[in-house]
């Protein structure tokens, strides 16, 4: 199980979603609001963080073990969400350039070479952390743990 630092607040007793479980819903297709988590047993939660989801088999049974749990505490399943075939956070030959853009408002450039030498999920974390969309206050954080500042 990979925790980043910035989420050390959250990870000791999992009322976030941490970003590894948001990478496996990016992977299979699930959209998991919070309140659905926040009704997850905490056993529950862990296992979602555990249960692998890499292989198409694992990718399936993720899914239904998502959709068992949201229907179980939600009386209805989550939302599934189309799963790009080339996500950004695999394409390691280009920076988005979202990402890019959010990187130079507090100073910072990302080069191909540090962008390259990142983990898919460390990719997957800046992704999401500099979304306009996204409550940002771990963004600068993220980039100073992967040593990109």
């Amino acid at each position: 199980m990979v925790f980043f630092q910035f989420e050390a607040d959250f990870v000791d007793n999992l009322r976030c979603i941490p970003m590894q479980v948001r990478f496996k819903l990016d992977t299979c297709g699930i959209k998991l609001k919070l309140s659905d988590w926040n009704c997850f047993s905490p056993s529950e939660r862990q296992v979602v963080v555990e249960h692998p989801c890499t292989t198409p088999t694992d990718i399936q049974a993720y899914r239904d073990l998502l959709q068992q749990l949201v229907e179980k505490y939600a009386g209805a399943k989550a939302k599934e969400l189309e799963v790009s075939a080339n996500p950004a956070w695999l394409e390691s030959d280009r920076i988005p350039a979202d990402l890019q853009i959010k990187a130079e408002e507090i100073g910072a450039k990302i080069s191909l070479q540090q962008w390259i030498a990142l983990t898919p999920l460390q990719r997957f974390a800046l992704i999401k952390l500099s979304r306009p969309s996204h409550e940002n206050k771990n963004f600068l954080p993220a980039l100073q743990e992967f040593h990109l500042i």
